[in-house]
């Protein structure tokens, strides 16, 4: 993983939510609150929230009674996530690195992470906190992206832009939030850090957008793809996006467009 991976910054945490939340997460955040909700949590705990999809989703369905604790590594996109939110008595916000948790151990029945485990430096370490945190009867729920070939937008703009950049193509998204998707491996690092009860799930969804320059905007400038694009040429991006935008419009049409997309959804127990 690009040191670069991680950084949502300036106008990307913005078009994050506005725009590749409602293409590609809230599908999954509603399936994953659905799960959360059925556990009954008492003390939950979200890791790498980003801009709130998931937390949106769960607080929707979660009592009064209930303790939420929701965090990211970002600040900037727990921003949006607090201020999307609102004011809620059982939320509180905090910034947090997923592999060195400030929380006392066994303090939480149900911990949840979507799309965020990709982007662990070290994914055992960062299992093992989650772990640490949970009650002994504790669950964690998390997913990640299947390869990036079943999950066909991000795949149109991967191979579009490398095309454009043919010397040094882009390649965030292939190499980060697609590219930890094997079962095997997941359920090995799961197991190193001392997970023994774990299900994985392929779960296969549509990715609708009102058109392709919708898709091209949310990631070539709601993601670190920007970064990436713009380190190879600044005055490009417009030009990147557009070139997107038309590649999708020929595969897809020239209206509304959609196209699969394929997660994991993972249950892990002590």
């Amino acid at each position: 993983m690009s040191s670069t991976d991680k950084v949502f910054a300036g106008s990307v945490p913005k078009l994050y939510d506005e725009y590749l939340v409602p293409l590609i997460f809230s599908f999954y955040a509603d399936d994953l609150a659905r799960r959360i909700a059925a556990l009954l949590p008492s003390d939950l705990l979200e890791i790498a929230a980003g801009t709130g999809a998931v937390t949106r989703a769960v607080a929707a369905l979660l009592p009064p009674s209930v303790r939420y604790v929701s965090t990211d590594l970002n600040e900037p996109m727990l921003a949006v996530a607090k201020q999307r939110q609102g004011d809620d008595p059982r939320m509180s916000w905090r910034q947090a690195d997923a592999l060195a948790l400030p929380f006392d151990d066994a303090a939480f029945d149900v911990v949840c992470c979507q799309f965020g485990a990709m982007f662990f430096p070290d994914r055992s370490k960062g299992y093992a906190e989650t772990k640490r945190v949970l009650k002994p009867d504790g669950a964690y729920l998390f997913s990640v992206w299947d390869r990036i070939e079943d999950n066909v937008f991000a795949d149109d703009a991967t191979i579009t832009l490398g095309r454009m950049f043919p010397d040094n193509p882009p390649l965030f998204m292939a190499r980060t939030p697609h590219g930890y998707h094997d079962k095997a491996v997941i359920k090995a690092d799961l197991e190193r850090a001392g997970f023994k009860d774990i299900s994985i799930e392929t779960l296969t969804a549509m990715s609708r957008a009102p058109s392709a320059e919708y898709v091209a905007i949310a990631y070539c400038q709601g993601t670190p793809l920007r970064g990436e694009i713009e380190a190879r040429d600044a005055s490009k991006l417009e030009a990147a996006t557009d070139a997107v935008a038309q590649a999708i419009r020929k595969r897809h049409g020239s209206g509304p467009v959609e196209a699969r997309i394929q997660a994991l959804v993972i249950t892990a127990r002590p």
